[in-house]
């Protein structure tokens, strides 16, 4: 049976000093106060032991469609984005609804155990029949008591390059998606993929929609869609409902065309996923040595004040055989590729999995503030360094003051060793 919280107590909450009491009230919090010392546990309260309290975890970019399918019909052997999309056009006309709705569960049970409570999934529409889009609007209300799920239109081989492109698109918002997808780097020409951001833009504010394109997934140094992207953003107000997930290609880009795009990039207020794990695996393949890997500047955009969140991107899946649905180890990848292991990075390192998530979801209501749905995690650690040395599962997941999720602290014992 699930347990109801009255109250979090012996908390550590990030940037704040002592230990703190978290109270808890039809499903909301409803105070927070300072203890003065370790205090009893008693009936309906969680002990945090010391160990920080945050939001729980948002994870801003997956693929629930091809969740699980790593193999089928074959294996990417090239380990390339373009053989992935090959391998899984093949899989894609063998779905089903009941295959679409197991793995995307599977795939759901892994992140909550794991603290994930917010998840955008990205859902490849150029598919006439919309079969994997139909059972993830399904997946959605049958998860909604452990975790919110946004659905992108994503049309996986183009907008304008696949046969009614435009026309699938509108379907999905009509079947039920939340958000607005792309890939103009993946058109046929550079005129198609300026010519699909901006419908997909229309098709956007036309329907209050938020908007995540897979922008620039390449290495191609004049792949520069992020751009065009920032600028539709920007001359319609749309900034912060716009997501732009891999820009992969900035990481081949000249400082000096970097240094005018981040004037475009920082008035836009454009929102970022990088995927470390997925592009450090994809990214690169043509090169000889030295091989780029094609992560994003992350370093970067957070110092110029952009909201740079990390996701998994894939569960293995034809582009990705790997991933465990632990968004610590994927922080762990990303702050080690992105030479950001300065104790500065590492004591806001978190924000990137948490608040930077959920400002690229646009959440509401996110975050442990009184008022606010009482959805949060313990993790183990007293401060974001040790969490990050620890790399363990979270301690506790609560969601509306249900306790999902709570084990024990791992113990490192060896047998004699005293």
């Amino acid at each position: 049976m699930t347990q109801t919280l009255s109250a979090i107590i012996n908390a550590r909450l990030p940037g704040q000093s002592g230990l703190h009491r978290v109270e808890i009230s039809a499903g909301r919090f409803s105070r927070i106060s300072v203890q003065a010392d370790v205090t009893p546990v008693a009936a309906g309260e969680l002990d945090a032991a010391g160990n920080l309290l945050l939001p729980p975890f948002v994870e801003p970019h997956i693929h629930l469609d091809a969740a699980l399918t790593a193999g089928q019909p074959r294996w990417n052997q090239s380990g390339t984005l373009f053989e992935g999309i090959e391998c899984w056009g093949e899989r894609k006309a063998t779905l089903s609804r009941d295959d679409v709705i197991s793995r995307a569960e599977q795939t759901l049970k892994l992140f909550a155990a794991h603290g994930i409570q917010y998840v955008r999934t990205h859902v490849d529409v150029t598919d006439p029949q919309l079969t994997a889009l139909r059972a993830m609007v399904e997946v959605r209300d049958r998860v909604r008591e452990f975790v919110d799920l946004q659905i992108v239109a994503f049309p996986q081989e183009g907008i304008l390059s696949f046969p009614g492109g435009k026309e699938l698109m509108r379907e999905a918002v009509t079947v039920g998606a939340d958000v607005i997808g792309g890939i103009p780097h993946f058109e046929f020409t550079r005129d198609y993929g300026v010519e699909s951001v901006k419908l997909l833009m229309d098709l956007a504010e036309a329907n209050d929609c938020l908007v995540d394109v897979h922008c620039d997934e390449i290495d191609d140094p004049q792949s520069r869609f992020l751009e065009v992207l920032a600028a539709e953003a920007l001359s319609r107000d749309y900034g912060s409902r716009v997501t732009a997930s891999h820009t992969c290609a900035m990481h081949s880009y000249e400082d000096a065309y970097c240094s005018r795009l981040f004037r475009l990039l920082g008035k836009s207020g454009l929102r970022f996923v990088a995927l470390p794990t997925e592009n450090l695996h994809l990214q690169g393949r043509f090169d000889g040595y030295p091989k780029r890997r094609g992560i994003t500047r992350v370093p970067e955009l957070l110092d110029a004040g952009l909201k740079v969140c990390f996701g998994q991107d894939s569960i293995r899946d034809p582009w990705y055989p790997m991933g465990n649905g632990n968004l610590l180890r994927t922080l762990d990848v990303g702050l080690h590729a992105c030479h950001m292991l300065g104790m500065e990075r590492i004591e806001t390192a978190l924000e990137i999995v948490t608040d930077n998530g959920a400002a690229a979801l646009n959440l509401a209501e996110y975050g442990i503030a009184v008022g606010n749905p009482a959805r949060c995690m313990v993790l183990n650690g007293t401060t974001p360094y040790e969490v990050l040395l620890n790399q363990s599962p979270v301690l506790a997941s609560m969601r509306d003051g249900r306790c999902l999720v709570q084990r024990a602290a791992p113990v490192h014992e060896v047998a004699g060793w005293n």
